[in-house]
């Protein structure tokens, strides 16, 4: 839900930011020349083009940040890209020039405004000493006295961003604190529920959970704002076995083809109950997913290779190796390095290859986990994903 409100600000911010730009423009080099003060139109040097040409490149590569999942770090590049450009251009185009120097757009008193919207203090402070910086250092370079009345401007507007974004940071933990709560509950009482139905599966939840966050967390794949997400959805990834019948679910012995039939349904039915839930529908493909094999032969869409998403094939293996190395109804627990063996020989078939290179590097972290475990305690949401 973050993730997708951080792209809409950033789209409408990219949006406004290039209107305004582009129309203070023309209105201050075109329109109020020719019909205000009848001064000769155009922009101060045709090195002014080169703003445009960088904010033009600027925009394809806007798109492959977003493409790629690296939604952050579009709003930093952005500014450096602008600030740095149009100090360049400044400087090239006013320097030996005297006092001539007019420059500035109203884009930057936007710039300034809408600060507090990304509710990200290391955002605000590459602009503000950005914006500051530009108007001290071109004041030196030009040696024009009057380039400081727009600098204190902006350490002004600064002063009140700040107390605005401060603000706005507390009401969002404030509510954020409120919803996780709320949020953890509604998992607890599930996870709680569905454990109570299989005692045999006690703490299975949690500790798939768990070492599924290390082997995502080892592909650098997260903010902070995400694990959380992510967790849940591994907490939840068997909810859909609250559908089965308990003379199948607690079955001794082995199942009958009907029945596995059955039990192969609990994804579908798990991502049918989630699909609605803020804060767990964008991760629903773990619940849905989790049982399918990099080689086709999983369920229940018999997904091949990279068909699947990678977070289910994260999933698939943290849900595995606990399967293996806790008891069932049917079998006794295998030790951590016979798990350790079959993942090993499931790479390419049951397990995507790449993340099987990757479980080999978490591994001693999943037996200390193991070894750790307090295995008849009652389920526990990790601290260290409370966001």
């Amino acid at each position: 839900m973050l993730h997708h409100e951080e792209r809409r600000t950033l789209k409408w911010f990219l949006l406004f930011f290039y209107l305004i730009y582009i129309l203070y423009d023309i209105f201050y080099y075109y329109f109020l020349p020719i019909y205000v003060t009848h001064q000769k139109s155009g922009f101060p040097s045709k090195f002014w083009y080169i703003n445009y040409i960088v904010l033009a490149i600027l925009i394809p590569v806007i798109f492959y940040l977003n493409r790629t999942g690296k939604l952050f770090w579009i709003k930093y590049v952005f500014f450096s890209f602008y600030i740095l450009t149009v100090f360049i251009v400044d400087i090239l185009s006013f320097y030996g020039k005297g006092h001539s120097y007019n420059s500035g757009n109203l884009v930057e008193l936007y710039l300034m405004l809408t600060l507090p919207l990304f509710l990200d203090f290391r955002y605000f402070w590459q602009v503000s000493i950005g914006m500051i910086a530009k108007y001290a250092l071109m004041g030196l370079i030009l040696e024009n006295p009057y380039v400081i009345i727009p600098g204190l401007v902006f350490f002004i507007l600064t002063i009140m961003s700040f107390f605005m974004l401060v603000r706005l940071q507390g009401q969002f933990k404030a509510i954020k604190e409120s919803y996780n709560n709320q949020l953890e509950g509604i998992v607890k009482g599930v996870i709680a529920a569905l454990e109570l139905k299989d005692p045999y599966t006690r703490g299975h939840s949690e500790r798939v959970a768990s070492y599924a966050l290390m082997l995502a967390n080892e592909l650098e794949i997260f903010s902070k704002s995400e694990q959380k997400s992510f967790y849940y959805a591994c907490l939840l990834h068997d909810i859909g076995k609250v559908h089965i019948p308990d003379r199948i679910l607690m079955k001794p012995g082995k199942l009958t083809e009907e029945e596995y039939e059955i039990i192969k349904l609990h994804p579908v039915v798990g991502a049918e109950a989630v699909k609605d839930v803020e804060g767990i529908k964008d991760y629903i493909d773990i619940i849905r997913f989790h049982h399918e094999r990099w080689d086709g032969k999983g369920y229940p869409d018999q997904l091949t290779g990279e068909e699947i998403p990678l977070l289910p094939r994260v999933a698939a293996i943290a849900d595995a190796f606990d399967a293996m190395t806790s008891s069932r109804s049917y079998r006794k627990a295998l030790s951590v390095e016979e798990a350790y063996t079959r993942i090993i020989k499931g790479k390419g078939s049951q397990f995507d290859p790449m993340l099987v290179e990757k479980f080999t590097k978490v591994f001693p972290a999943w037996v200390e986990f193991h070894d750790n475990y307090p295995w008849n305690k009652e389920l526990e949401i990790k601290e260290e994903v409370n966001i």
